[in-house]
C-alpha cells in the first residue's frame, strides 16, 4: 500500500513488506503496530507471514511481503519523496535477503523517485549494500537512495556508528520518539552523517520529550554543519506541540546536487533549508 502522508519530511509511503517486532525502547508505544492491530488487521491478514506459525498468522504484526506492491513506484509519474517500509523494517531478520534485493531493484530502476529507507538494524544494511555491488557498484548505494538509522537515546547510538559503515552518498539519523539525551557529535565529526531529523512520541501513552534534548541535538547539528529537521514535540496526537523549535521550524534537508532530479522540498516543509 502505498499513500500520501503527513509525516512532514516525505511525500509518500511505500510497504512493499509490513511487520517487525521490538527491538529497544522505542518500540514500546510503536505506531505501526498499533495501525495494523485496529486498522490493518484484515487487509495485513490475508497474506501469509514470513515465519508461517499459528500464532503469526494471527499476528497482524507479523513479517509479510508485498510482492504485488513492487511495481508501484513505476506508476507514480511526479518525482516524489518515498519513506520506504513507514510499517516495517526492511533489514529485519525474517525479511529474506532475496526480497531485499527485489526492493533495491526497483529503487535502482525507477531513479526519479528519492527513496528514504530507515531501519533499527543498520549493520544487516551494510552486510547487504556491500554484498550487492553487482547492483549498486563500487561506491555503493546512488544518491536518490538515502540510508538511515533509528536512535532515540545513548544507549542506541551504537547504530549511527553502524551506519557509517553503510556506502552510500545520504546518511541519516531518526533521533525520534526522542527519549532521553543523545550526544551525536562524535558521528557528526566524521562527515559521514548528512540528515537528523529529531521529534517527541505521540499517542495515548506518549512519553514526554525534555527541550533540551531536542537544542542540544539541534546545537550539535549546527555545529557540524549538518542539516536539522525537528518534526514535532509530540503529545496525544503528533500535531498536540506544534513543530516549532525556539520560535522558529527546522526544516532542512541533505545537500543534493542540482542535476540529479531531485531538488525540492517534501510536501510538509515550508522552508528548504539546505535543500539545494
Amino acid at each position: 500500500m502505498a499513500q500520501r502522508t503527513a509525516i512532514e519530511w516525505t511525500d509518500v509511503t511505500w510497504n512493499p513488506t509490513t511487520g517487525c517486532t521490538p527491538v529497544s525502547e522505542g518500540c514500546d508505544n510503536c505506531y505501526a503496530e498499533a495501525l495494523s492491530h485496529r486498522l490493518l488487521k484484515n487487509a495485513y491478514s490475508r497474506a501469509l507471514p514470513v515465519v508461517d506459525t499459528v500464532a503469526n498468522r494471527q499476528n497482524p504484526f507479523a513479517v509479510r511481503i508485498w510482492r504485488d506492491r513492487l511495481s508501484q513506484p513505476a506508476r507514480w509519474r511526479e518525482r516524489r519523496l518515498v519513506f520506504v517500509n513507514s510499517m516495517s523494517d526492511l533489514f529485519h531478520v525474517d525479511v529474506p535477503e532475496s526480497f531485499v534485493r527485489s526492493v533495491f531493484n526497483v529503487m535502482v530502476d525507477v531513479d526519479r523517485h528519492t527513496y528514504q529507507v530507515l531501519t533499527k538494524r543498520p549493520a544487516r544494511a551494510a552486510r547487504f549494500v556491500r554484498g550487492a555491488r553487482d547492483l549498486f557498484g563500487d561506491a555503493g548505494l546512488p544518491e536518490h537512495i538515502w540510508i538511515g538509522a533509528s536512535t532515540e537515546n545513548q544507549e542506541t547510538v551504537y547504530r549511527a556508528r553502524h551506519l557509517r559503515h553503510v556506502p552510500a552518498a545520504v546518511r541519516f539519523l531518526s533521533c525520534e520518539p526522542l527519549l532521553g539525551p543523545l550526544s551525536i557529535g562524535a558521528e557528526l565529526s566524521t562527515g559521514d552523517i548528512h540528515w537528523v531529523i529529531a521529534g517527541g512520541e505521540s499517542g495515548p501513552k506518549h512519553r514526554p520529550m525534555d527541550d533540551s534534548w531536542a537544542t542540544d541535538l539541534r546545537d550539535e547539528c549546527v555545529m557540524f554543519g549538518v542539516p536539522f529537521f525537528f518534526k514535532q514535540w509530540g503529545g496525544r496526537t503528533p500535531k498536540s506541540g506544534g513543530r516549532e523549535l525556539e520560535g522558529r521550524e527546522w526544516n532542512e534537508m541533505p545537500q543534493m546536487g542540482c542535476g540529479s532530479g531531485h531538488v525540492r522540498a517534501p510536501n510538509g516543509a515550508t522552508e528548504a533549508g539546505r535543500w539545494q
